[in-house]
């Protein structure tokens, strides 16, 4: 079976930002699925280092403007919108003044690491769900990489599981590696918790979680796993919950084939005697 609609939960793409493996990877496997006529939904944080005037984003209005509720505090949802020049990649961003707006990634201008970026993933992975929502549009399978939506699977299998646009897809997460280090605090639970998304998720870790521990959270919900980078403890565990991992080369026609496999596996279609 063929996962004919991906939505990318992505954490970087070439060129809004410095190119890197994971930026090429954000800019390469979703225009290799449009190419070969796959649908296509792609969405990325908009960092403060996005030049919006020299990337022509636009506001979307008619998907913005929805307050999320992240740790007892209302943010304001802002969507924008930009094509990739010389192909049919367009790019919806995630947008709030507290949590992006001029701000970077993982650390500031002077290097020093975000203490609420366990918060602004939460947030980034509510608002790119809330959104799909909107556009009633169901995705087969959601391919997610980077420490930005780690909090995409544990919502969908968790929080969403029962909504039309994602009771049947599957979760594919990729590991990338990080800058973070600091750990997330003992109010992890409460900042992410909504619907039945809440501590219970990851009791067995304790409620101060290390980057690690959210990583192993994402592999956790996901229903399939890659790596950009080789990341023995993250494999193992992921072995130990009996995901299945992309083993093959890290290339665009590789990623669709894991695709499909994972939303072939376990699926069951009807067929005539």
């Amino acid at each position: 079976m063929t996962a004919e609609k991906i939505l990318f939960v992505t954490q970087e793409i070439s060129p809004y930002v410095p190119d890197s493996d994971l930026t090429n990877l954000g800019y390469n496997v979703p225009n290799t699925a449009i190419e070969v006529g796959r649908e296509a939904r792609i969405f990325m944080p908009k960092w403060g280092n996005i030049n919006e005037r020299r990337n022509q984003l636009h506001p979307v209005q008619r998907i913005s403007g929805m307050n999320l509720v992240v740790d007892d505090t209302d943010y304001q949802l802002i969507i924008k919108v930009a094509s990739i020049v010389g192909t049919r990649m367009q790019v919806y961003f995630i947008d709030d003044d507290d949590f992006f707006g001029k701000r970077l990634a993982e650390k500031d201008r002077e290097g020093n690491e975000y203490t609420d970026n366990f918060a602004r993933s939460a947030f980034y992975a509510r608002s790119v769900i809330e959104t799909v929502k909107k556009m009633r549009w169901t995705p087969n399978v959601v391919h997610c990489h980077g420490w930005i939506s780690a909090l995409v699977p544990v919502y969908l299998k968790m929080a969403y599981a029962e909504e039309p646009c994602f009771r049947d897809c599957r979760v594919v997460y990729t590991v990338a590696p990080s800058q973070l280090t600091l750990p997330t605090g003992d109010r992890a639970g409460q900042i992410m918790e909504y619907r039945n998304a809440n501590g219970e998720c990851f009791t067995e870790m304790g409620n101060n979680l290390t980057p690690n521990d959210v990583v192993k959270l994402a592999v956790k919900f996901s229903d399939g796993v890659s790596f950009i980078s080789p990341n023995p403890e993250i494999e193992a565990y992921a072995r130990e919950q009996g995901k299945p991992i992309m083993e093959t080369e890290p290339t665009e026609a590789n990623y669709l084939d894991f695709f499909d496999k994972v939303w072939s596996k376990d699926r069951v279609t009807n067929t005539e005697d």
